[in-house]
């Protein structure tokens, strides 16, 4: 993982995610998940180029209620936030120029 991106947990989501001074992707994904597992390479070099983006990661297995609290069905999930806002959903895995045209208006 990069230094840009976070694990969260329903005990420090909130304060994270109201704290955050720029875009956060919050990446809802299981360990036993294989698409989970392609797209995190691409998510920290994302992170990595994106020095202004934050990526944080919740194991659905660990942290049920907040997989619950956003309605995620299937994983991966990547939910945009900005200024404590959901501004975007992304569904399933996809690679790293797509996801970029995808984060491009928010990062």
């Amino acid at each position: 993982m990069s230094a840009a991106t976070l694990t969260l947990t329903e005990h420090t989501f909130d304060e994270e995610i109201k704290g955050a001074t720029g875009p956060i992707v919050v990446d809802f994904w299981a360990e036993w998940c294989g698409p989970c597992k392609m797209i995190a390479p691409v998510l920290d070099e994302i992170a990595t180029e994106h020095p202004g983006l934050k990526i944080g990661k919740i194991n659905i297995d660990e942290n049920l209620e907040l997989a619950r609290r956003f309605e995620v069905m299937s994983i991966p999930t990547l939910i945009l936030f900005k200024d404590g806002e959901q501004q975007l959903r992304i569904i399933g895995a996809k690679g790293k120029g797509q996801l970029l045209q995808e984060l491009s208006a928010h990062i």
